[in-house]
């Protein structure tokens, strides 16, 4: 890829991170109401999939073809299949903590529906954002080729300010008990020991 391709790419991201950020808060829910009733939640999620596919087929087939794969010693990828494997714990870990059919979008809610309780225990008592965290390890463990860490980069750049965007969202939600639990519990790199 030439820097042209990266920074073409790295405004696909740019474009995502927008779209998803504008959309994830009230005013998005808002603005998805009108179009969707009461299911604006699963709206949001599928925008961000369909949004998703798009930037990586872009991507993939514009802008990077023909890119060989990384010739990674066997360290490596047992790096990377224990960072997979993390990933995909954490996934199951931190979303089992959430109410998933709120989460997906399954079940229809109003747009001023009360928030979830604030979730403080299991895996969340190690690290307040679990799935930013399987995040990030999935996609060190996607790194195969130039493609693959450009994409792991920019998406990278996109939960970091994704997490920066999450945490003012949860200031203004949860106030004085989510000041505490942060300063308890770190944001994405977990805590080994359980806190006392």
């Amino acid at each position: 890829m030439s820097l042209v391709d990266h920074l073409c790419y790295a405004l696909l991201w740019l474009s995502f991170a927008a779209g998803h950020s504008l959309l994830a808060g009230r005013r998005g829910r808002a603005l998805l109401a009108p179009l969707v009733g009461r299911w604006h939640r699963l709206a949001y999620n599928l925008v961000a999939v369909v949004h998703l596919v798009l930037i990586w087929g872009l991507g993939r087939f514009v802008l990077a073809p023909d890119v060989a794969a990384f010739a990674l010693p066997w360290w490596v990828r047992a790096v990377q299949l224990a960072a997979l494997a993390a990933a995909l714990w954490l996934f199951w870990a931190g979303g089992r903590r959430y109410d998933l059919a709120r989460f997906v979008g399954t079940r229809p809610e109003p747009v001023d529906a009360p928030p979830e309780p604030l979730v403080t225990d299991g895996v969340q008592s190690r690290v307040r954002h679990p799935l930013y965290t399987a995040g990030y390890l999935a996609l060190v463990a996607s790194v195969q080729d130039p493609f693959s860490a450009a994409t792991a980069v920019w998406a990278s750049a996109y939960l970091a300010v994704g997490t920066w965007i999450e945490e003012r969202r949860l200031l203004g939600r949860y106030g004085e008990a989510y000041r505490a639990y942060r300063r308890r519990v770190p944001a994405v790199v977990p805590r080994l020991r359980a806190p006392s």
